[in-house]
């Protein structure tokens, strides 16, 4: 058995060994050719939209010509190959420079495709978005988080190859490469990023800065005079400064050089905005708009471009088709796999396993069972508490888990016993100590979902989702596995007061499209919040979790089967009901104690817990009417933050006791009772609910 293994081994070398010394390299003309069609196809994609912007494709031509003809290592017919460089745009506005890459190498993006750009239904959209299509590794536009989510993918790499890669098998072993511009570096998120990848000494990073002077607004010297080689060196990158953009001979060195470096690499490139265009280069007003058609005739002459929008010549496509030499790629990686598969069994099978996105063998029995005690043992605790003790029954299960913190993991409590912390030097620790860098990490940790094979997770509290929301949008428009956790959700924080309990953000999450919010009212709902979390592989999630003890609620067997349902019957009434008090989280006790006095007069109350909107209106009609029945319109919904949302549960008739302005500095329970949060007054409201409906039916 071992002899045929080292049979395989050596034949895959020895066929790489070939490979490698037969791989073409492109010339400086077949490069310059090459970078003259990404202009002319990119100019051409613009102004068939009316829409668009043709400078940074123009500018940065050069620079990708060569990456993609002499380094990228890619598969067009399997854009998916785990081993394949990463490309990120970042710069995402220049989204055509891309979509003429993939349709010149033989990705399947046709002619027509280009011709439909940003129009309806196309795969050419605006910007680029990934799984809209192929060869597009995720979705930017929104500047700087591109190259966030290159970081994401570098971390990915770092640990997947410290995890899985044995002495003789380089299982991952790629590059990201990621264009960026001067947006980019002028968002702060770029320095949180930066400033960490510096720190992880991510090496197979490699930042390819467009430097051509020039934003929406003109020159950029009026707002932008930084000194980025300094600054990226100040971070503990290896920067080669002073590349012109537009010289192949420099930029081949520049990369070649780059790729040799043991930290992250960012080549700042000189370029011209809109190169090739007589009147426009060098302008803004290249930058976001349709050349015109005189202006794309001059350029026509200029480069010597005599084809039709869209079209070139049979020959240039066959030499610029990547597919051949993307499947020779591949099939050495793959025989290289198959070698690693069988010395390694084991180590396959989760690597197949976390891929393609199953759950680890025993999972949910095992699960289910935790569920089971935490329901019986009842124990009184915060819920950020409650969560860390589940994160320490799921931890030892799920090693894709990649945790994280913003500075807060005290609080937070989102590292378990069994996780090493990922450093530099320890790149397979499953926790990361992101830092006060809210923003970064949470579009680091989209570009870690994106990468596959892991399970991204991170705490902060959940005023600071302001600092993030872009972020937390991303995952959500991108359908990716991410897991917010956000703890100190509620004026229960208490003493810090405003500017750190959260009102509107409550709101903010339930609002956003394809967000799943979990607030959890004890540690059995906590438990099976982080259950659909983990089960939601097409959305992020959002755990709201108090700073203060909540007690362990009595439940039966049906009721903590209904908590995923989002929505259930925690305690009902007598008979015909009154009223339905509506409860998430920290606000269900004080429900729950309401309607024991409620109840002591003679008044029949239902009391609902609400985890989760999202998964309560996802349930069927019959459901949602067992739960809250329409024929009883009397309905309170009690939260510790704004209220609006809520009135599409309670209806006009109903009311809905939260936070409409900011919180106050105090003790979490004087700030309840200022906020008029407490059981008095959910009594009164109630019972006043009741006798106004009396008197409109009397009427």
């Amino acid at each position: 058995q071992y002899i045929i293994i080292y049979f395989i081994y050596a034949s895959a070398r020895l066929w790489g060994i070939f490979i490698m010394s037969h791989s073409k390299t492109f010339s400086v003309e077949e490069c310059q050719r090459f970078a003259t069609a990404i202009r002319i196809f990119s100019a051409d994609g613009v102004q068939s939209a009316k829409s668009g912007h043709p400078g940074m494709p123009m500018g940065m031509a050069d620079i990708a010509a060569v990456l993609w003809l002499n380094h990228l290592s890619h598969h067009p017919e399997n854009s998916r190959w785990l081993n394949r460089d990463r490309f990120i745009l970042s710069n995402g506005h220049g989204s055509m420079l891309h979509y003429a890459l993939l349709h010149l190498t033989g990705y399947p993006l046709t002619k027509q495709d280009l011709k439909d750009f940003r129009q309806l239904g196309s795969k050419t959209p605006g910007h680029p978005e990934v799984d809209i299509t192929p060869g597009v590794e995720t979705t930017t536009g929104p500047l700087g988080q591109g190259l966030a989510n290159a970081v994401g993918m570098a971390i990915a790499e770092q640990s997947m190859a410290a995890t899985f890669n044995k002495p003789d098998y380089k299982i991952f072993d790629h590059f990201t490469y990621v264009f960026l511009g001067d947006g980019c570096l002028m968002e702060g998120i770029s320095h949180e990023v930066a400033s960490l990848a510096g720190t992880l000494k991510l090496n197979k990073l490699i930042a390819i800065y467009d430097d051509n002077g020039i934003s929406i607004d003109g020159d950029i010297k009026g707002w932008f005079t930084d000194d980025t080689p300094a600054r990226f060196r100040s971070y503990d990158w290896h920067v080669i400064e002073d590349v012109d953009g537009h010289d192949y001979a420099a930029i081949e060195d520049a990369i070649t050089l780059a790729k040799k470096s043991d930290k992250p690499t960012l080549i700042c490139c000189k370029t011209q905005i809109g190169y090739g265009s007589p009147n426009l280069a060098g302008s803004e007003k290249s930058h976001g708009a349709p050349l015109g058609e005189k202006e794309l005739g001059l350029l026509r002459e200029v480069l010597n471009w005599s084809h039709e929008p869209f079209e070139w010549t049979t020959d240039a496509y066959h030499l610029y088709d990547a597919r051949e030499a993307g499947e020779l790629r591949h099939a050495l990686w793959q025989t290289n796999f198959d070698a690693w598969s069988k010395s390694y069994p084991k180590l396959a099978e989760e690597l197949e396993r976390r891929f393609e996105h199953k759950a680890p063998e025993g999972w949910s029995e095992s699960y289910e069972a935790f569920i089971k005690q935490c329901q019986a043992e009842k124990k009184t605790m915060a819920t950020r508490k409650a969560s860390q003790c589940c994160l320490e029954a799921i931890s030892p299960m799920w090693p894709e888990l990649l945790g994280g913190s913003a500075d807060l993991t005290g609080s937070n409590l989102t590292l378990t016993s069994d996780m090493d912390v990922l450093t530099s030097e320890q790149p397979n620790g499953r926790y990361i100590n992101y830092g006060v860098r809210e923003f970064g990490m949470s579009a680091i940790m989209n570009g870690v979902a994106l990468y596959g094979g892991f399970v991204p997770y991170a705490g902060t509290f959940l005023t600071f989702l302001d600092y993030a929301r872009n972020a937390v949008r991303m995952a959500a428009l991108m359908e990716r596995r991410v897991i917010f956790v956000y703890t100190h959700d509620s004026i229960g924080l208490g003493e810090d007061g405003p500017t750190h309990q959260p009102v509107e953000h409550l709101a903010m999450l339930r609002l956003t499209p394809n967000l799943d919010l979990w607030r959890p009212a004890d540690i059995t709902e906590t438990a099976v919040a982080w259950q659909a979390a983990l089960m939601n592989l097409d959305k992020p999630t959002a755990l709201a979790l108090s700073r203060q003890g909540v007690p362990g609620l009595e439940r039966n067997e049906k009721q903590v089967k209904d908590i995923a349902k989002g929505g259930y019957i925690l305690a009902d009434g007598d008979g015909d009901l009154d009223v339905i008090l509506i409860a998430t989280g920290t606000e269900v006790s004080l429900a729950l104690e309401a309607r024991l006095l409620l109840m002591a007069n003679k008044i029949s109350v239902r009391v609902v817990s609400m985890p989760c909107v999202e998964q309560f209106l996802r349930c069927s009609s019959d459901y949602q009417q067992e739960v809250l029945p329409s024929s009883v319109r009397q309905r309170i919904a009690i939260e510790a933050a704004s209220s609006d949302y809520w009135y599409r549960l309670v209806g006009l008739d109903g009311a809905v006791m939260g936070v409409d302005d900011f919180g106050i500095s105090a003790p979490g329970p004087d700030v309840y009772r200022a906020k008029g949060l407490t059981v008095g007054h959910i009594v009164e409201r109630a019972q006043q609910l009741i006798n106004d409906s009396t008197k409109v039916s009397n009427q």
